[in-house]
């Protein structure tokens, strides 16, 4: 049985590891909050954006052609910085993608930036 204190990796189809749940957060490998994880697997950046789900291989999925009109949720209070661990696990066999859906954290990861991101961005533009 998995540690409930210990971070679970997220991965990304390339075999990385892309993330951290500690449920329901989900975490960068910097160990800093970029989304979180509903009961049902729904995925949600911490602006409460759609993104996706979180697959049994431990993937965040999205469908290429889904719109970003899915409705917004209200996002938890942010929590502290992850601690992260030492090791990391190695990635378990990867199903292959159909082409109608992509690997968020490979191909997507703009869409689930950290809480600062934006406030990094108008300082330098």
């Amino acid at each position: 049985m998995p540690d409930p204190k210990r971070p679970i990796p997220i991965y990304t189809t390339s075999g990385n590891a892309g993330g951290f749940l500690n449920y329901p957060f989900i975490y960068n490998i910097q160990g800093e909050w970029i989304g979180w994880v509903t009961a049902e697997k729904t995925v949600y950046s911490v602006f409460g954006q759609y993104i996706g789900w979180l697959n049994p291989d431990r993937r965040i999925l999205r469908r290429r052609g889904e719109g970003f009109d899915q409705p917004h949720k209200i996002p938890p209070p942010a929590p502290t910085r992850l601690l992260l661990p030492a090791t990391i696990p190695l990635p378990p066999m990867m199903a292959e993608l159909r082409y109608d859906v992509v690997d968020v954290l490979d191909e997507m990861p703009d869409l689930m930036p950290t809480l600062d991101s934006y406030a990094l961005n108008d300082d330098i533009g």
